[in-house]
């Protein structure tokens, strides 16, 4: 019985040996508290955290002083979002049709509570246009928000260009970047960000951490009052090993993030070909330039999401019905780029990563293929008379 192969990197990523290695000692031996700097266990651990403050912010072109560790991206959009919303009662918010939820969900809530809100629309690729940024920003406009890579479709967005017409005004510029960090360059001083929300779980570290960039004297409140850890803007006790190990898979990523993105584009566009050739009926969804490496998503039409899914069980993809009955609405960001089909038709995400091999790719593919051709022939004959 062969292995199961996991493609689902855009959802979580294996934790690296050498990231767990760094891990290891604040677990057993260097346990001590980073906040509390009286004795030599709270020091080590308080100088661990540190380090890796830096070494996060290098992997994004920061100051050390800029990074606030926290449990994860939607934490950081949380704090990102409202806390510079909760500053401007009232005043106007700017997003995208294809954000993450925790993005969407956030700003409408804002919206709802009394906040100005236009979210803007995507081409069929799922591109923001920076014209569009430009000029739907207004005297009282305090926050954009546009992500880096999209999590679905995997469209990489301008983000220096959108950057540059965020900066032309008095509003500030956040970019949800966890499907970017580790798979593209960042740099917030030459994006004109403003504030960024990244995770460690996405580049082969741990899940339960991740980190805020606010660009400096950017003005900010907290959500939550406590210890007064990360300078008060996200009170708790910090999670070191965590931490430390956030900074290891950052600094990995950065030492091979070239090599590692031609292995992985080279395997997706040998998967993209396979399914295109072999399925009749399969339609990409998202751009074929500006895409990230490990991105593939497709539409297939004429079975369903369910069924698919169920019969593929040694592949690990993600799935969403673009129109289904065990779904009762398509993805918002198929909705946005108007690929969300009338007809039944399966959604797959294929989130490939540097582990993947060629093998592991041909035979996620064979399955796929023979799958679509027995679950058409089966709905084919079920609808002839008599049978």
């Amino acid at each position: 019985m062969s292995a199961p192969i996991y493609l689902d990197h855009h959802s979580t990523t294996p934790v690296d040996p050498r990231v767990l290695d760094a891990m290891l000692p604040y677990f057993m031996h260097e346990y001590g508290n980073a906040s509390n700097r009286t004795h030599v266990f709270g020091r080590t651990a308080s100088a661990a955290v540190e380090q890796a403050r830096e070494q996060v912010a290098a992997a994004l072109g920061a100051r050390y002083s800029e990074i606030f560790f926290t449990s994860g991206a939607t934490e950081s959009n949380a704090i990102a979002l409202q806390g510079v919303a909760r500053r401007a009662p009232g005043a106007h918010l700017v997003t995208s049709a294809i954000e993450h939820r925790s993005v969407l969900d956030a700003m409408r809530r804002l919206e709802g509570e009394g906040w100005r809100l236009t979210v803007l629309p995507v081409d069929r690729h799922g591109f923001v246009d920076p014209r569009d940024v430009a000029g739907a920003l207004r005297a009282d406009t305090v926050l954009v928000s546009i992500m880096a890579a999209n999590n679905e479709i995997g469209t990489v967005e301008p983000l220096a260009a959108i950057g540059a017409a965020v900066r032309r005004s008095d509003a500030l510029f956040h970019v949800d970047a966890t499907q970017a960090l580790g798979r593209l360059p960042l740099d917030v001083d030459e994006m004109s960000i403003d504030l960024l929300s990244v995770s460690a779980h996405k580049l082969h570290g741990p899940k339960g951490v991740g980190a805020l960039y606010v660009r400096r004297r950017v003005p900010i409140d907290a959500l939550a009052e406590g210890g007064g850890q990360e300078r008060g803007l996200r009170p708790g006790t910090l999670n070191v090993p965590g931490i430390v190990g956030f900074a290891a898979a950052c600094q990995l990523a950065l030492q091979s993030r070239p090599e590692n993105e031609e292995h992985i584009a080279a395997l997706r566009d040998r998967l993209q070909q396979r399914l295109v050739e072999e399925i009749d009926g399969v339609t990409v969804n998202g751009p074929r330039q500006g895409r990230l490496a490990a991105n593939l998503n497709v539409t297939i039409d004429g079975v369903e999401a369910e069924a698919l899914l169920l019969g593929l069980p040694d592949l690990a993809l993600s799935a969403g019905a673009a129109c289904s009955t065990s779904q009762a609405k398509p993805s918002h960001v198929l909705e946005a780029i108007g690929a969300a089909h009338a007809a039944p038709a399966a959604v797959l995400r294929f989130g490939l990563g540097r582990g993947n091999t060629v093998d592991e790719i041909d035979r996620a593919a064979r399955c796929v293929i023979d799958l679509v051709r027995r679950l058409r022939s089966t709905s084919t004959v079920s609808r002839i008379p008599g049978t």
